[in-house]
């Protein structure tokens, strides 16, 4: 397995997971024209990836400052599996980064985290 990048676009965030230090991160602006095709290699990699994980600590890093509504639903599902993942006994840490000036996107990270119930899901200032 090697590591995940995708450079960000106008209308696509970066995507950039590194196996050496179990830190996956997502950051830009989400809304490209074919979400579920830009994200199925994305969703397909964590997969695989969290299945090889054992007891290493890994870091989602989620800084996202503006989604869609179809990229808040690939959202939705890269949390299920995060959470399955934990509920599993993975050591899974999220820091969703929102912007303080941003109201929406800390809002949007209170909403994801109140659906997590075993993921360590972190609402990070910067």
């Amino acid at each position: 397995m090697e590591n995940l990048y995708i450079e960000a676009t106008k209308s696509s965030p970066e995507i950039d997971f590194k196996l050496e230090n179990k830190t996956l991160s997502i950051s830009g602006e989400s809304f490209p024209e074919n979400t579920s095709q830009f994200y199925e290699p994305v969703v397909q990699w964590l997969e695989e990836f969290l299945e090889q994980c054992n007891d290493e600590e890994v870091v989602v890093n989620m800084e996202l400052i503006y989604f869609n509504s179809s990229s808040s639903k690939v959202l939705m599902d890269i949390f299920d599996t995060l959470e399955e993942a934990s509920e599993d006994g993975k050591n899974i840490v999220v820091n969703w980064i929102y912007d303080e000036d941003n109201d929406a996107s800390l809002e949007y990270g209170e909403e994801f985290a109140e659906d997590m119930e075993s993921l360590t899901f972190n609402l990070v200032e910067k």
